[in-house]
Parts: C-alpha cells; structure tokens; sequence
C-alpha cells in the first residue's frame, strides 16, 4: 500500500480527511493562496474537478501561508472567498506548512518523492501542484506557472491507467 493513503490531514472544519478513502482516485494536491497572482487557477481547478470526478477524480487543496503572506485568513474565510469568487466544491484542507520546520508530513512525503526542477525539494510558491495515480504514488509535479487545464492531458492518462 502507498505511503499516500496513511495521510489523514485536517480539513478545515477541524476533521481528520483519511486519504485512505481516496484509494483508487487520482488526485491533484495543490498549496493554495487567496491573495497570489496564481488565485484565478482555483477557476480552472474548479473546472478540472466538475470535469472528471465523476470518473474518480479530485482536487485537494491546502492552504498555506508562507508565500508573501497571501494566505492571511481563517479557514472559514478562505471556503467562504474560493465559494464565492469561484465556485469552489473540492476539499479544502487547514491551512499548513509546506515548508521549513513545521512542513505538514504529507508534504514531507511529496517534496521527497518527486523534486522540482534541477532536482529542488522545497515548494516554491502557491499553487504546486502534485498528480497523484489510483495507486498512490506521485506521477508528476507541476509548479505554479503550469495552469490546471494544461494537466487536463495527464489526469486523463491516469484515469485511463
């Protein structure tokens, strides 16, 4: 069994998410910020994640702070503002570390199974995004620059996989 599916973040209602539920799912986990250049993405992730759920597919998004402090708000105020401003029906984690001494152990785990470009471990900005397969291992990292549409190809191939 995957590493992956041991995960149990918080979400943010306070509750343990288990990804052990996701078992079979092919999943995109991205760090994201309301206040970031890369914001208008929760647009496309929100499309991406209407698209394909039905064929076992999910966004997961998790919140950090880390990045020019573009994260500043509760967890309620971060569902209230993707709701509003753009739809957003995925799960939404508590905000986390994605970095540094307090990085949350599932970031741990992604940075260290797939690195960046010239092999970097560390997350650059919001919006890294990580394709996860139905069998729980990291298929491919994306950093922000790379819009979600643009994934459209590679979530289509692990649905198929």
């Amino acid at each position: 069994m995957s590493k992956f599916y041991t995960f149990s973040p918080i979400d943010n209602k306070g509750k343990p998410f288990p990804f052990e539920s996701l078992k079979g799912q092919v999943v995109l986990i991205v760090n994201t910020a309301s206040k970031c250049g890369f914001t208008k993405q929760y647009e496309e992730l929100e499309e991406l994640y209407n698209k394909y759920k039905d064929q076992g597919f999910t966004v997961i998004a998790f919140p950090c702070n880390q990045f020019g402090h573009q994260e500043p708000g509760t967890e309620e105020q971060i569902v209230e503002f993707c709701s509003l401003n753009y739809g957003v029906k995925f799960p939404i984690m508590k905000k986390i570390d994605v970095n540094g001494s307090d990085t949350h152990e599932l970031y741990q785990w992604l940075k260290n199974e797939k690195a960046g470009l010239l092999g970097f471990k560390g997350i650059k900005w919001n919006f890294e995004k990580f394709l996860i397969g139905k069998d729980g291992q990291v298929i491919e990292r994306y950093s922000s620059i790379k819009t979600p549409s643009k994934i459209a190809p590679d979530i289509e191939a692990a649905l198929k996989a």
